[in-house]
């Protein structure tokens, strides 16, 4: 199921990337370009120079960088590495009810505040009975087709778990969304080795009632494609 369609992207060659945000692309014509990178983690795995990369292009003239940096191509598989587009996907399936699994709701909302250490979950579902409250994570990082999550130590992460397991109760329903940007992946499980703090809140929030999704993901040139669900092993 097709649920983004990028804007026609160009190809090129990662040379570097560098102060989190710039990476030096090199285009079929031999041009080097500095593109955007809208990721600012480590991006543990998804990040080889000399790789094949895709590009989008902005035509905003009052942008400073008009290349923005959106796939990546790693063992011949194609990784998102925009971290702004799970969002905006999983609102887009949240909208057209096609995450069977987060049902039944009517309306929705972005961005609520919510919590006792003052944090904002990105989706907040209003059923008749009850609330839920969904946090999305975008997840790169795999070993052996296992994606996982996080790649390095959370701070915030740890919190969304905090808050997502402190606010269940009969009326209130919480659910953490890891969107897995690759399509060679079927399973998912904490990054422990990165994160071991994460991984116990997480099997304590799961403990507690807290709804794990492992969404997959195909990306393509093209768009992304929903593949449905994968394990989770905790």
């Amino acid at each position: 199921m097709l649920v983004y369609a990028y804007p026609p992207l160009v190809e090129g060659i990662l040379l570097q990337r560098y102060q989190r945000f710039f990476a030096d692309v090199r285009l079929p014509t031999g041009e080097i370009v500095t593109a955007h990178c809208p990721n600012t983690g480590p991006m543990t795995g998804v990040c080889p120079v000399g790789n094949r990369v895709f590009l989008s292009r902005s035509d905003n003239p009052k942008r400073k960088l008009i290349y923005t940096w959106e796939i990546v191509e790693v063992d011949g598989e194609l990784v998102g590495i925009n971290t702004a587009l799970p969002n905006r996907i999983i609102g887009h399936m949240i909208a057209n009810h096609l995450i069977p699994e987060l049902e039944p709701y009517g309306e929705y909302r972005a961005e609520v505040e919510y919590g006792q250490e003052k944090s904002r979950v990105d989706f907040c579902l209003v059923g008749e009975s009850f609330h839920r409250y969904v946090e999305v994570k975008n997840t790169t990082w795999s070993k052996n087709g296992v994606a996982l999550f996080p790649d390095t130590v959370t701070l915030r992460g740890q919190k969304h778990l905090r808050e997502l397991t402190h606010i269940i109760a009969p009326e209130r329903r919480a659910t953490i969304i890891f969107f897995i940007n690759r399509g060679d992946c079927d399973k998912f499980a904490p990054g422990d080795a990165a994160d071991p703090v994460y991984g116990e809140l997480l099997r304590s929030g799961v403990a507690r009632g807290l709804q794990v999704l492992a969404c997959r993901f195909r990306i393509c040139p093209e768009g992304v494609y929903y593949l449905g669900l994968g394990e989770v092993t905790l």
